[in-house]
């Protein structure tokens, strides 16, 4: 390996570090409920399906990005996410332990790192410079991070439920800055909001969401 691969992979690797903070906080809220190795392996999972969902993006569907509408829509739909990990918060002994539950935590972190994954190709192509060989192996280097990251926020979870409200609205925060940096909203937007209240307006949106559902559940008899 010359010089010049090994910079490129190394710069891989910390990208995918830097910009896998959402995903590492996705799979830990997702897998939340699950027990014992059920919750290690959709943790393993989780990770593993978001770098190859990273792989096949950043080879194939670079383009989509400059899409009109394209951050828009994956902004919408990862709000939704966002208050769905928030409001799913059944944890009895009857829902935690199962085929069914696993499959679903493995969904919803697969349906997540689709939308989120979409900020992160650009600059992995870009490094890569189309070497398929350097993007398997650096975002693979990169899957333990994740890993470590996920059961770190998962057992702050467990001590902390606050964590599921920061972690969700960190996740709207997301939503909102990829809803305004699509390139056919921010023209309309970007001269009346700036993007940071954007941002803010998803991650209040979730929480409001979040504890208006909550809030109705409990009523109900």
């Amino acid at each position: 390996m010359d010089l010049a691969t090994g910079a490129s992979l190394l710069q891989i690797i910390w990208i995918n570090i830097v910009l896998s903070g959402d995903n590492a906080m996705v799979i830990a809220l997702a897998c939340r409920s699950l027990q014992g190795s059920e919750r290690r392996m959709g943790i393993v999972l989780g990770a593993g399906a978001a770098v190859l969902l990273r792989v096949v993006f950043t080879l194939g569907l670079s383009e989509v990005l400059f899409l009109p509408y394209a951050r828009a829509i994956g902004g919408l739909l990862l709000l939704i996410i966002a208050v769905k990990l928030l409001t799913d918060d059944d944890t009895s002994e009857d829902t935690v332990h199962g085929h069914e539950s696993l499959m679903k935590a493995i969904g919803t972190i697969m349906m997540a790192d689709i939308i989120m994954s979409l900020d992160n190709v650009v600059a992995i192509a870009a490094v890569a410079n189309g070497s398929f060989v350097l993007i398997v192996v650096g975002l693979a280097l990169s899957v333990p991070i994740v890993i470590a990251g996920s059961t770190l926020i998962v057992d702050a979870i467990r001590r902390f439920p606050a964590v599921v409200w920061a972690g969700s609205g960190f996740l709207g925060w997301i939503a909102g800055e990829t809803f305004g940096i699509d390139s056919a909203v921010h023209p309309l937007l970007g001269s009346l909001v700036s993007l940071p209240v954007i941002a803010a307006t998803g991650c209040v949106l979730v929480l409001i969401l979040g504890w208006g559902i909550r809030a109705a559940r409990k009523q109900q008899p």
